[in-house]
């Protein structure tokens, strides 16, 4: 109804050096799955989409495993509209926490 979630596997091509899941990964993922559920639910006939701003707040590392972001819809405007999105690993423990603004451009 106002979030969406998507997995990720965090492997090799995911890591820093040191084998823990890069945070540039993870902000990417936010992003992305934010931006989707922007499309979602927002009349993607009549509006183009972007990211104006990120940000995220990195508190437990992950080796292996998945993780999982939840996209929530906190501010819907006509123009802006504010995404909290919550990286979560299998247990349900906070990974990041990111929040995404974007625009909604009249086609």
């Amino acid at each position: 109804k106002n979030f969406l979630v998507a997995r990720m596997p965090v492997v090799s091509k995911v890591h820093q050096p040191d084998g823990i899941l890069h945070g540039g990964a993870t902000v990417a993922l936010a992003e992305s799955v934010a931006s989707v559920a922007s499309f979602v639910f927002l009349d993607a006939e009549k509006v183009s989409v972007r990211g104006i701003e990120i940000a995220a707040n990195h508190v437990k590392s992950i080796r292996e495993g998945y993780v999982y972001a939840t996209a929530s819809l906190l501010h819907k405007g006509r123009t802006l509209q504010l995404w909290e999105i919550r990286v979560t690993n299998e247990a349900d423990e906070l990974i990041s926490m990111c929040k995404l603004t974007t625009i909604a451009i009249a086609k």
